[in-house]
C-alpha cells in the first residue's frame, strides 16, 4: 500500500535517532517502560495528535481501534492494570525501514496471560498507528512442534485399541455424552477455519452443517464460480494449497479440498444437520441447542455458539409483483445451477455484482440470449488490474519472494486502521481508472452506470462498508461492452407471465429469471434460530458505520460483531472471504480458549448496538 497522508504535527516527546533502527529502538523501549510502569500519560505522549492504536483481543479482548491521544488514553486507562504488558523488543528477524517519513517496525511483547506481535509507524518518532495483536496463551500454547501429540503409546498394553478405533468412539460420544464447548453453524470456509484453530487449542468443537459434506456450500453453486480472490489469498490456516494450485480455483476444487481439510485436520463434522433453535442459560452459562441431525432431533449444551453461516449465507430473494404468475424458470442466484439447457433461449439477469455477470458470461458463452438489469451503480475493477495495482504488493509470487509471508501480509494488511484505509485505496483506483481508461469508456458508451465508491476508494472499501456492489471482471464487462450481453437499467416494477417489466414500461421477455439479489445481514440466521428479539439485542453485522450507502453511521471503527463479543452473552460471529476466514479466526480462537480455561478477559471498548438485525 502507498502512504498517502500528510505528516502529523510534532509532539513534546518527539525521539530523534540516527538511523530508522535506532528510532523504532528508542520509541518502543521508552514506550513500553511507561506501560510497564503504569504511567498513562507518559504511554499516550508517545502518539502524534493524529494517531491510531488497533488493538487484536491483546489489550482488550475484543477487536478495536482507538483514534488520537484521547482514545489511547482511554484504552489505557480501561486496560493496563489487568493487561500487565511487558517485553517491548523489535524483532530481530525483521528490518526497521524509513519511506517518506514514515519508520516502520515489527515487534514482539507479552501481556500477562499471552504474547503478542506489534507493527508501528512512526512519524517525526511519534505513533502514527500503532497495531497489537495476541498470539498465543501462554501455558495453553498450539500443541505443535515440540508439544505436539506422540501419536502412540510404545510397549505392551492389554486390549489395546487403534487410533481408528478410538477415534470412532469419540466421535460417537460427541453431542451426546460429552458435550462441545463450542458449536461452530456453519461448515464453510470460516467454520473450518475456527475449528481447525481450535482443535490445535485443545478446545472441543463441533460443526453442524445443513449440507452434507464440508465444501458443499460451494459445489452448490453456479457452475461457472471461480475464485475471484487470487490463490495467495486464500490459504487455509496450517494447510497452505500447493505452489501448483490455480491462481483463480473452480468452486468445485475450492469445495474438494475443503472436504479434505476437514477430514486432514480430524475436524468434528455433522453433516445435513440443522440449528433449529437455542436459547442461553445464564445460570449454568450455557447454551441449549436443539438441532435436526439427519432426521434424530438432538440436544446440545455447549458454553459457547459460533455463527458461521457466511456473509453471503442468507439469499436475499426478492418479492416482485407477479412473481407466481411467471411460466417460466425462475430462481436465486444461490440456486442456479449453471446454463446448460438454455441454448436459444431468453435469461433475465436481475442484478449487477459477481453473480449477475458471472452468471450472465457463461449462460452467452452456452448460447442464450441475456439481459442484465442493472438497478443501481456497480464498481468495476479488472482482475489483472486489481493484482497489479491492489493486491500483488502484499499476496503473490512477488511478494514471497520479497520475504512477505502469507501471516506477514495479513498482519500489514490489519495494520491500516479503517478510518484511513480509503486514502490508502484512493490512489491506487485512481492508477485503474488511467490504467484501464479505454475500457471503462466502452463500458459507459454501452450504458452501465460505473462508480468506484462514495469516495473513489474502490472495491475493498465497498465489501467492508456493504459486502456487495462490485464486480472483479474476468470477461462479462467486456461482453456488455461488445453489447453481447445486452443492457438495461431500471427497476422491476412487475414479474409478468412471459417475463420483466420495468418502471419505464419496457418489458423483457424471458424464459429464465434469475435474481442475483444478493444476501442478508448475517445475523438473518439468528432470527430463524433465536428470535427477533434476540436478533435485534445483537444489532447489524459487518459495517463500519461508515454513513455511506447500506453502512449507516455512527462510525464504530471495527466490522460491527465480528470476531468478537457481542451483546448476547457467549454468541460469536465468524464469517467473510477466504483472507479473513484465516487471519481472524486466531483472534476468536484464542478468545474462545481463555474462556474454556477460566482466564480473565475483560472486554473493553464494547460498541452500542446503533441498528436492529
Amino acid at each position: 500500500m502507498s502512504e498517502t497522508l500528510e505528516r502529523p504535527g510534532t509532539g513534546a516527546r518527539t525521539i530523534g535517532a540516527a538511523s530508522p533502527r535506532d528510532t523504532a529502538e528508542a520509541w518502543l523501549t521508552s514506550f513500553g517502560q511507561a506501560l510497564e510502569s503504569g504511567d498513562v500519560e507518559a504511554a499516550v505522549a508517545h502518539f502524534a495528535e493524529t494517531s491510531f492504536w488497533r488493538d487484536l483481543v491483546a489489550f482488550t479482548w475484543n477487536i478495536k481501534t482507538v483514534e488520537n491521544r484521547e482514545g489511547v488514553r482511554g484504552l489505557l486507562d480501561g486496560t493496563l492494570a489487568a493487561a500487565k504488558p511487558s517485553a517491548f523488543r523489535l524483532d530481530p528477524k525483521e528490518e526497521v525501514t524509513e519511506a517518506d517519513g514514515v519508520t516502520e517496525a515489527w515487534f514482539t511483547f507479552e501481556t500477562g496471560t499471552g504474547r503478542g506481535y506489534g507493527h508501528v509507524r512512526l512519524k517525526d518518532g511519534l505513533a502514527w498507528t500503532l497495531l497489537t495483536t495476541l498470539r498465543e496463551l501462554k501455558g495453553f500454547e498450539e500443541r505443535k512442534g515440540p508439544r505436539r501429540e506422540k501419536g502412540v503409546l510404545h510397549g505392551i498394553e492389554q486390549g489395546r485399541r487403534s487410533w481408528q478405533e478410538r477415534k470412532d468412539e469419540a466421535d460417537a460420544r460427541l453431542g451426546y455424552e460429552d458435550q462441545p464447548s463450542v458449536v461452530i453453524i456453519g461448515g464453510g470456509q470460516g467454520g473450518l477455519a475456527l475449528a481447525a484453530r481450535l482443535k490445535r487449542l485443545g478446545v472441543p468443537a463441533l460443526i453442524v452443517e445443513k449440507n452434507e459434506q464440508p465444501g458443499d456450500s460451494w459445489r452448490k453453486r453456479y457452475k461457472s464460480l471461480h475464485l475471484h480472490d487470487p490463490v495467495w489469498y486464500d490459504h487455509l490456516p496450517y494447510l497452505p494449497f500447493p505452489d501448483d494450485w490455480p491462481v483463480f480455483a473452480a468452486k468445485d476444487k475450492i469445495a474438494d479440498w475443503l472436504k479434505h481439510y476437514a477430514s486432514i485436520m480430524e475436524l468434528n463434522f455433522w453433516g445435513r444437520t440443522v440449528a433449529k433453535c437455542a436459547a442461553f442459560d445464564e445460570a449454568r452459562g450455557e447454551w441449549t441447542l436443539v438441532v435436526d441431525r439427519d432426521g434424530e432431533e438432538v440436544t446440545l449444551r455447549p458454553k459457547h455458539i459460533v455463527m458461521a453461516t457466511g456473509l453471503s449465507g442468507k439469499p436475499n430473494k426478492p418479492r416482485f409483483p407477479g412473481m407466481e404468475r411467471f411460466k417460466g424458470v425462475q430462481e436465486h442466484s444461490s440456486e442456479h445451477k449453471g446454463p446448460e439447457g438454455w441454448a436459444g433461449r431468453r435469461a433475465v439477469v436481475i442484478g449487477s455484482n459477481n453473480s449477475a455477470h458471472d452468471i450472465c458470461a457463461a449462460l452467452w458463452e452456452q448460447g442464450a440470449d441475456v439481459t442484465m438489469v442493472q438497478r443501481s451503480s456497480t464498481h468495476i475493477i479488472r482482475s489483472d488490474t486489481l493484482m497489479e495495482l491492489a493486491l500483488g504488493g502484499l499476496y503473490s509470487e512477488e511478494a514471497l519472494a520479497n520475504g512477505i509471508t502469507t501471516d506477514k501480509a495479513d498482519l500489514i494488511f490489519a495494520s491500516v486502521p479503517y478510518r484511513i484505509m480509503h486514502e490508502f485505496h484512493i490512489p491506487v483506483y485512481e492508477a485503474a481508472k488511467a490504467r484501464d481508461a479505454d475500457f471503462y469508456d466502452r463500458l459507459e458508451k454501452a450504458g452501465f452506470d460505473l462508480d468506484f465508491g462514495e469516495d473513489g476508494s474502490g472495491l475493498f472499501m465497498k465489501y467492508l462498508r456493504r459486502g456487495s456492489g462490485y464486480y472483479i471482471d474476468v470477461g462479462a464487462s467486456e461482453l456488455i461492452a461488445d453489447g453481447k450481453i445486452k443492457l438495461k437499467a431500471g427497476q422491476v416494477s412487475e414479474i409478468t407471465e412471459h417475463g420483466v417489466k420495468l418502471d419505464d414500461g419496457t418489458e423483457l421477455p424471458a424464459d429464465l429469471i434469475v435474481y442475483a439479489t444478493g444476501y442478508s445481514s448475517m445475523n438473518g440466521w439468528l432470527v430463524d434460530l433465536m428470535g427477533q428479539k434476540a436478533a435485534d439485542t445483537v444489532g447489524k453485522c459487518w459495517g463500519m458505520g461508515s454513513n455511506t450507502t447500506k453502512d449507516p453511521g455512527p462510525w464504530v471503527g471495527e466490522l460491527r460483531n465480528m470476531w468478537k463479543p457481542t451483546a448476547l452473552p457467549n454468541l460469536w460471529f465468524h464469517g467473510g472471504n477466504l483472507h479473513q476466514s484465516r487471519h481472524y479466526s486466531q483472534f476468536l480462537s484464542l478468545q474462545l480458549k481463555a474462556r474454556m480455561e477460566g482466564l480473565y478477559t475483560p472486554v473493553w471498548g464494547r460498541e452500542e448496538v446503533h441498528h436492529k438485525a
